[in-house]
Order: C-alpha cells, then structure tokens, then sequence
C-alpha cells in the first residue's frame, strides 16, 4: 500500500513538473509573424554600437574636464 502510494505521488508531481515546463516553453516561444510587426523593432546593431561609443566619449570627456578641474 506504501508502495502505491509513492508511486502516486510521484506520477503527480512528475504531471505538475511537466506542465510548468510546457507553460515556459510556450512563453519563450517567439510572437507570430503579424505580432512582431506590430510591436517594437529591434534596433540595429550598428545603432547600438554608435550609442555606446557616443556614451564612452562623453564619460571620457567629463572625467577629463573632472581631472583638469581639480588640479587647477
């Protein structure tokens, strides 16, 4: 009877385990065709690229002007 038990619980976690990894397989799934050309597009790698670099610069230039500001 112990036995049977186990047995039943273990199909019944194995059942609760095995719907929680299809409900996150289905959200990482990507939206359909007529979804994505709704939504948001993805920005360019190029794009990205030049904000970065701008982003870099301007922290150059203001650690630059911090520096010299504080040795005058």
């Amino acid at each position: 009877m112990r036995a049977a038990f186990s047995l039943l619980a273990l199909v019944v976690v194995a059942a609760i385990v095995l719907t929680l990894a299809k409900k996150q397989a289905t959200a990482l799934k990507p939206p359909a065709a007529g979804a994505s050309a709704a939504g948001t597009t993805v920005p360019q790698p190029q794009a990205v690229g030049q904000q970065v670099q701008s982003s870099i610069d301007d922290a150059a230039r203001r650690a630059a002007e911090a520096a010299s500001a504080a040795t005058n």
